[in-house]
Order: structure tokens, then sequence, then C-alpha cells
């Protein structure tokens, strides 16, 4: 630790930033979007029945509302508010702030699972895509075979979605580095510009353009029949409602409740047409919290709650999954420009290697620190599991006081597992759809997640010794291994109690350095708690389309598969219903 001086190592405590750069400028497009109301005028427009009321204009939700408008009536809740004309979210240079915003209106809601993890859930028009890091990639041939989707109906999916919204990014020098150490460290071939998920090294899609602005999918809202398409904001649906008085019958979806942005309570209704829907699309937390609200779930866990049970299904919340992450932290000679996750490695022993490096302010930025994602929280690693929670956090945040501006000098290499095969589960707190459920990831508990994660420090450490790495270095040689793996102990934020100087077992530094890219996963599975068309099993009009009903994440970015998801599940729903 003596290789570096105090400055610098206060530097690399604000690891969770890696991704949070760009060059953004002023840029705004102007977009045929439908009207997006506030929640609050559905009491005074007139009421009307829906063919479809989708729940969450995330990721899946807004291209499977543009799809479907094309020919039926759709309403589109989204418990968040717009992403349009928030810098925060359209200039990566202020992506940190969107994860370190605790106000209502924030477009993510920052969440512990009970492994010491900090985590964040989308809450805007856009979903994920409004507030991650990107990184646009297919997911592998083998997925859609899985999946049992048509492949030649994904191969048309996907493509809607790109010549949309998706970009091919400008290669900085960290990310150059980074393909040329892959491919000298035995990550080959090189694959080039390509969407495809190709063994080998590559360079990906981006949802930023070259001025460095975000486009997402709520853009892809512009896509529907305006006419057929209502898009009511800050509308947090609280349940859903069922016929459950046809004796003999599965219980139907005629309705939801929802709650709009003045605490208002608000309905609205399915046309009584048989093939009318309710699609829940909100995400993985989203998704089996509605479900258990709604009284389907296990009987157990829904009577704690006094929720009356609609269906018992065992299944709900279970089967939870993150793909955990691990990085390395390179202290560099000089700042490198800023990037993002441009270039992957897709490696044949189920590690993902990325990279990022910057780290930028515009002056709009938060100065001091952070909040939720600050490197400060790190001292909270000493706390006891039960006390880790975001009060903790904000009130260590709170009190402290003429914090140095965090300003990165140096780069990181990021190793992620493919999978992975450990599971947890998800569980109410409350009867508050606004409440955090409690999720449980259990990182590293099956033993080939972590001889996964070795094996992707191993390969970060081959890449480390080549030139193309060792160039930017302050001594122009690199650093031992045991160096920099017990500099990246302390700059990777989460509140796991750190093993520090203990660089001998690299198995110790994934458990003691895991965390989040925010891929996580399940709790509404495919032949547990939906069907292979996504309708829930044991009731009728609801199915869940989103990625709580995917067993493992696609390929190494899922933000790609779950918008063809929702642009693919939209025409099968039209093809079926229009014959």
């Amino acid at each position: 630790m003596g290789l570096i001086n105090r400055g610098v190592f206060f530097k690399i405590l604000a690891f969770l930033c890696f991704i949070r750069s760009s060059q953004g400028r002023n840029h705004f497009t102007t977009l045929d979007l439908p009207p997006l109301l506030k929640a609050s005028s559905f009491s005074r427009i007139q009421h009307e029945a829906y063919d479809y009321i989708i729940v969450g204009g995330g990721t899946a939700g807004c291209p499977l509302a543009a799809t479907l408008s094309q020919k039926y009536k759709v309403l589109l809740l989204e418990r968040g508010g717009s992403p349009y004309g928030n810098r925060n979210i359209s200039h990566l240079e202020n992506f940190h702030i969107c994860l370190a915003d605790d106000s209502p209106n924030s477009p993510s809601q920052g969440f512990i699972s009970t492994d010491g993890v900090i985590n964040a859930r989308a809450k805007v028009l856009g979903g994920g895509t409004s507030v991650n890091a990107g990184f646009y990639s297919r997911a592998d041939p083998s997925f859609v075979q899985d999946a049992g989707w048509d492949a030649e109906l994904v191969n048309q999916s996907y493509p809607w979605i790109e010549e949309r919204i998706v970009y091919w990014p400008n290669i900085t020098p960290w990310q150059a580095a980074l393909r040329d150490g892959l491919l000298e460290a035995g990550v080959s071939p090189y694959n080039g510009y390509s969407y495809d998920h190709l063994f080998g090294t590559k360079v990906g899609g981006t949802i930023f353009d070259e001025a460095g602005y975000r486009h997402t999918a709520a853009d892809l809202l512009a896509a529907g029949n305006h006419n057929n398409l209502r898009v009511l904001l800050h509308a947090s649906v609280t349940r859903i409602i069922f016929n459950t008085e046809q004796e003999h019958r599965k219980p139907r979806t005629i309705g939801v409740e929802f709650k709009d942005e003045n605490g208002g309570q608000q309905h609205a209704f399915l046309t009584r047409n048989r093939d009318s829907e309710i699609i829940i699309s909100a995400g993985a937390i989203g998704s089996p919290q509605l479900l258990l609200l709604s009284g389907i779930g296990p009987r157990k866990e829904l009577k704690k709650h006094n929720i009356s049970v609609v269906l018992r299904n065992e299944h709900v919340g279970k089967g939870m999954s993150d793909n955990p992450m691990n990085s390395i932290f390179i202290p560099t000679k000089d700042a490198p420009k800023q990037s993002l996750i441009q270039t992957v490695g897709i490696t044949d022993g189920g590690a993902f290697i990325e990279a990022s490096s910057g780290f930028s302010q515009s002056p709009d930025s938060i100065q001091c620190h952070h909040g939720i994602m600050s490197a400060e929280i790190g001292q909270l690693s000493t706390i006891p599991p039960k006390q880790r929670n975001l009060d903790a956090v904000k009130k260590y945040v709170h009190k402290k006081y003429n914090l140095p501006k965090e300003v990165f000098s140096g780069g990181f290499i990021l190793s992620k597992i493919d999978g992975p095969l450990s599971t947890g589960n998800l569980v109410l707190v409350d009867t508050d759809i606004n409440s955090n459920p409690t999720v449980t990831f259990n990182y590293f508990q099956h033993p080939k997640d972590l001889s996964r994660c070795v094996y992707g420090i191993k390969t970060i450490e081959r890449i480390l010794k080549t030139n193309h790495f060792t160039n930017f270095t302050l001594n122009g040689g690199g650093y031992p291994m045991e160096v920099v793996l017990n500099m990246s102990v302390t700059a990777n934020i989460n509140l796991i109690p750190k093993h520090t100087n203990d660089s001998t077992s690299m198995e110790q530094f994934c458990r003691d350095t895991v965390v989040t890219i925010w891929h996580y996963h399940g709790g509404c599975h495919v032949g547990k708690v939906v069907d292979q068309q996504y309708r829930v099993i044991g009731v009728s009009g609801l199915r869940v389309i989103d990625g709580s009903t995917l067993f493992r994440s696609p390929g190494t970015n899922p933000q790609a598969t779950v918008m063809m998801m929702g642009r693919y599940m939209g025409v099968k729903i039209l093809r079926r219903r229009l014959g």
C-alpha cells in the first residue's frame, strides 16, 4: 500500500462511480411521444376500459405497450416520473447523481440485500435503461433456444430496438487497452464491433449517442399508436383486482388499483373481452412484490401480512439471482479519459471481462459525497449485518463535513460471472408497494460461481501483465497482483466486513469485494409462476413479461434482450389475436 500516497488512496474508494462517466453534452432530441400524463389526471378524464393494462413502463413494458397499441387500447402505468428534461438521466457525466438521489422523485430506489451489497431499482419511465451504463449486447443463441422463443421473430425484434436507440461507441484508450490486453491474454478471437454474443473479445453497442446523450426504452413509445396508448406517470399500482366469484373457474383479472402522485386512490379496468389482459412488467423486484400484494404467492407469506389468498403459489419470490461482479483498480500516472463499458471479453471459463475509466462531475453534480454510492460508506463494513440499512448510510454521510471531491486517477477492470447458480429469495417487509422487499441473493453460495470468479480474477492478472496496461501505471512497470488486490478490497464498496492484506486467497477476495451490476432476475420463473407464454399459472387474464421470469441473465448485459422480449411478446400476442 506504500506504493500510493494518501490522496490517491482516497480517490480509489469511490468504486461504484466507475460506470458513471461519459462525454455528455447539451443535446435534446424531439420525439413524437404520446402524452405523458400525471396519474392524478386519470380522475378527470373520461373513463374507458382497456384491452391491456401494463404495470411498469420499463425496459420490457415500453416496447410492449408500443407494440400492442398498434391494434388495441393500452394503459401504461409507471410508478416513476419522466426521464426527459432530467440532465442527471440524459447525460452520463451526471449518472451517479441518480443513484445517490434519495428524494421521493428520484429515478432510482436504493436497497441493500441481506448479503450486504448495495443495490438500486429503477423508478422512472424507461426503467433500467434510464439509469444504467448503457452497454448493449444480445443474448447467446443457446439462451434463445432454452427460452423456447421463435428464433426468426427474435431476429426481427432485436433490430426493431437497435434502429431506434442503439449506437456504436467511440473507443477510448482504456477500452482499447482492454481489447488488446484481452487478446494477448488469450481471450480470442477478436470479433470487432458486434451486437452478437460471441466467445472472444468484441466491442458492443451503447444507448448513448455520439454526444453522450442517453436514449431509453421510453423512446420506443414513439412507435406506438397515440390514439390507443395512454401513459400515466407516478401511478403506483398497489394490487391487481380479481373476480373470484366464478364458481369452479380460475380467478380472473378485471382491473388494477393504483395511487396517484397525491396519494389518491384510482382504479382502471379491462374490457369484458376474454382476451383482455393485465401484464406486469415491473422488474425482478417489483413483479413478484406485486403478485404477493395481490394475493398470489406462498400461503404462509400472505397470511403473515393479512393478505387474502387469491392463489397459492410457493414459487413467487423464489429463485432470485444477481450476477456477482468483482473489480480490480489500477492507479495511473495520468488521469485516463472517461469511458463506460464498451469492450467485453467473453471467456470460455464462465466470466465476462469489462472495463471503465475516469470520472467527472458537471457543475450541478454533488460535490462532497454521492449518497448511498459514496466512498465514505465503505466505513460501514464494520456495522453488524442486521444494522446495515439505508438509514445507517444516510446518518453516516450527513455527519461528514469538508469532504474532498472524489476524482479518479485510474481505471477498473471488471469480472462478472456468467450465471449464477446461487439463488435466494424475496419476501415482503410490509404491504406498502413503495417499500423495498427483503431480498437475498446468496452470492457465491454455489462453489461453481466462486470458481468462475477466481478464473475471472486470474484472467485480469494476465491482462495486467501486458504492456497495454503497464504503460498506464505510475512507475511504468505495473503493480504486483497482491498490491492491486489489496487496494481493490478497499475500493469495492459494499457492507461486507473486509479482509485487507489477505491477497493470498482469491476466493476470499471474491467474497469480500462482490458488488452488483444490477443484473438481478428471477422471482416469477417460467414453469413455476408463469407458463411458456408468460401467463400466470392458475389465474386468467394475467401475464408477467420482464426479467423476473428469467432463470439466468441473458448475454453479458440484459437490457438488449429484455427490450427485445417486450417487442417479441407484443408481436406474439398480436399475431394470436389477429389470426
